[in-house]
């Protein structure tokens, strides 16, 4: 291998390969109805996908009160409980507005909902949904947060 060859392999390639993911922390919104619990999902702004809330760490809140934070922002979600130990976590890849992509690991907290507010602040840039939680399971692309959906 040529000198500029190892030199972009140790400067770029490599740092770029081994970057431990990013960390976010998401809520899983559920509340109860006669048939059965559902879970609260919302549209990505950029493609229309089924997402949870979920956002990057908020200076001088923990993982469950940025979880509730990203659902109030994201969803307008007024809770009713906020469970403060993780549910579990996924794993995906960010695309960044450069295009470029990078690994996300993200902690999930569960929140059952008391109510959803209608004005709340990206109120008219999401779509928000109740699904059976097998349903909901389903729209997800994430692998992982399917299953701690299914397990709902």
């Amino acid at each position: 291998m040529s000198t500029w060859y190892q030199k972009i392999w140790q400067e770029v390639a490599r740092p770029v390969l081994r970057r431990p993911p990013r960390v976010q922390f998401a809520a899983i919104c559920t509340r109860d109805t006669p048939n059965g619990p559902e879970v609260l999902l919302i549209t990505s702004r950029d493609t229309g996908r089924w997402v949870i809330p979920k956002g990057w760490p908020i200076n001088g809140k923990d993982g469950a009160e940025t979880a509730q934070h990203e659902a109030w922002e994201e969803a307008g979600v007024q809770p009713d409980h906020l469970d403060r130990t993780s549910i579990g976590h996924f794993s995906y890849d960010k695309v960044m507005d450069d295009g470029s992509s990078i690994p996300v690991h993200t902690n999930v907290y569960r929140i059952r909902v008391k109510g959803l507010a209608e004005n709340y602040p990206e109120a008219g840039q999401r779509d928000r949904r109740w699904f059976p939680p097998q349903q909901a399971a389903e729209l997800v692309r994430e692998p992982e947060l399917s299953a701690l959906l299914q397990q709902l």
